[in-house]
């Protein structure tokens, strides 16, 4: 499985523009949005961070503006669960194909679930980890939410 292969095939595919930019590596939000060029503040804000969430032996993605925590309290509540919680770094890996700081925000081309926080429907576009921490993609949000289908729903903790 090779997860930009599979993003950048579904984009071409569909004839939806996107930039791709290498870099130095990068895990974290905050490194991501200082390599792509831009504050801190806007690159996270902007920036697309995709977590995988175990419950009941499923995985789900949550996507969500770099600059904010999930709120499990709320997950829980979205999937009418008693129980969740972040998956391992080796189930990241087998379930999306890349590690941790790399997943990009396409679940649904993976076969889960995907849910978006609302606030990060509030950028014009988003910037991702294409399932390498040496690559990212820019691409129009309205794009990025047609092609995933995502579950819009607040599930952040709030600053």
């Amino acid at each position: 499985m090779n997860p930009f292969k599979t993003i950048t095939h579904a984009l071409d595919t569909a004839g939806i523009p996107y930039r791709i930019r290498e870099h130095a590596p990068v895990r974290t939000s905050r490194e991501a949005a200082i390599v792509r060029g831009y504050t801190q503040e806007e690159g996270m804000r902007r920036g697309a961070k995709a977590m995988i969430v175990r419950s009941e032996g499923k995985f789900y993605q949550f996507v969500l503006p770099g600059d904010r925590k999930l709120d499990f309290k709320t997950i829980k509540e979205l999937l009418q669960t008693e129980s969740a919680s972040l998956a391992s770094e080796e189930e990241v890996e087998r379930v999306m194909g890349c590690r941790p700081g790399a997943v990009p925000p396409f679940g649904s081309l993976f076969g889960l679930r995907t849910y978006v926080d609302e606030s990060l429907l509030e950028n014009e576009e988003v910037d991702f980890n294409a399932g390498k921490h040496t690559v990212s993609i820019t691409m129009k949000t309205a794009d990025w939410k047609r092609i995933v289908k995502p579950i819009a729903a607040s599930f952040v903790l709030k600053p």
